[in-house]
């Protein structure tokens, strides 16, 4: 059964409660389709910290780093996924941010 999730890509949470005034998107979603889209969410932060890591390798420039890649291909997949879930508004945001083909 769908119910409605909060979605915050920065904080990379997903609430059934909105919190604060954070930048949410609005999905309609079941739970197993949440907990592939908080798979994605992990996968983001795990390409995050490598990148972080590179940073700190001087003689492996950005655009030649996979974590960097990895990075925004899953942000990609996330915003899509969102996309297909969310209401009328969320995807108005998306795709005014232009990101998705």
């Amino acid at each position: 059964m769908r119910q409605k999730w909060f979605v915050n890509m920065q904080s990379r949470e997903i609430s059934t409660t909105k919190y604060g005034n954070s930048n949410y998107f609005t999905i309609f979603a079941t739970e197993d389709e949440v907990e592939e889209l908080r798979r994605i969410m992990d996968k983001i932060y795990d390409a995050d910290i490598r990148s972080h890591i590179r940073a700190h390798i001087p003689f492996v420039p950005y655009h030649r780093d996979r974590s960097n890649d990895d990075y925004d291909d899953q942000y990609k997949e996330a915003l899509t996924m969102i996309y297909q879930f969310g209401n009328n508004e969320t995807k108005e945001h998306i795709d005014s941010m232009e990101i998705l083909d």
